[in-house]
């Protein structure tokens, strides 16, 4: 019986041919597809914070917390409550809550088109070129959001600042500062908790919808 050798064997094994499991085609596919589902997992995710900030905004509008809130900031400040001042501030919260619902809104059918738009057998290049348009989509979306947050912070700001005018309301120069101090780190927070969220829910599918596309591209390059 001749004897058996390990490194013979090993090195046999090594050179045999593998075959692959898939062909360009059937990864092409499974990409395609993959990709299409992450549009629209971003779609049903906007879907989904149109409908939540819609719903609570309704409330906040029907029990009229955000108006006491606000006022109440202005009262400590020495602002004199009146039905005047109240009916002011809902008139502008209720206009940016709309511009803000009628961007998100705008967002979710640009979402909504992009998926419709994306097929899976469409030629290569097209559907990359799509992938692309998809992704600045997205990313137009959260830095307008970001963009929203501070000008309806600073529309408030010089609100503030009208009012106190107008009631010709003297502050002292520490609680000047302790407000503008105070609305420049809540802003920032803000911005850093909304930047932070997008990060992470969209930042996950992005990521994803990037390694699927340099995978097309690489197949992409290989066809030329």
């Amino acid at each position: 019986m001749p004897e058996f050798d390990l490194d013979s064997f090993k090195k046999t094994w090594q050179e045999q041919p593998v075959q692959q499991k898939y062909n360009d085609n059937e990864i092409l596919q499974m990409l395609n597809k993959k990709s299409r589902n992450y549009v629209k997992y971003i779609f049903w995710i906007s879907v989904f914070e149109f409908l939540f900030f819609t719903l609570i905004g309704l409330f906040y509008i029907i029990q009229g917390k955000e108006s006491n809130s606000f006022i109440n900031i202005l009262t400590k400040l020495g602002v004199q409550r009146t039905s005047e001042l109240e009916d002011t501030f809902d008139n502008i919260y209720l206009v940016l809550k709309i511009l803000s619902l009628a961007i998100t809104a705008y967002f979710v059918l640009k979402f909504y088109q992009n998926y419709k738009v994306i097929k899976i057998e469409e030629n290569l290049k097209k559907f990359i070129l799509k992938i692309i348009k998809f992704k600045k989509t997205v990313n137009a979306f959260i830095l307008i959001n970001i963009a929203l947050l501070i000008t309806f912070t600073s529309i408030f700001t010089i609100f503030v600042f009208y009012i106190l005018n107008t009631q010709n309301v003297e502050i002292t120069n520490s609680t000047l500062i302790g407000f503008i101090a105070g609305i420049i780190i809540s802003t920032a927070f803000t911005v850093v908790m909304v930047w932070l969220y997008y990060r992470v829910v969209y930042g996950i599918i992005i990521k994803k919808l990037d390694k699927n596309l340099t995978q097309l591209k690489e197949i992409d390059s290989q066809e030329i």
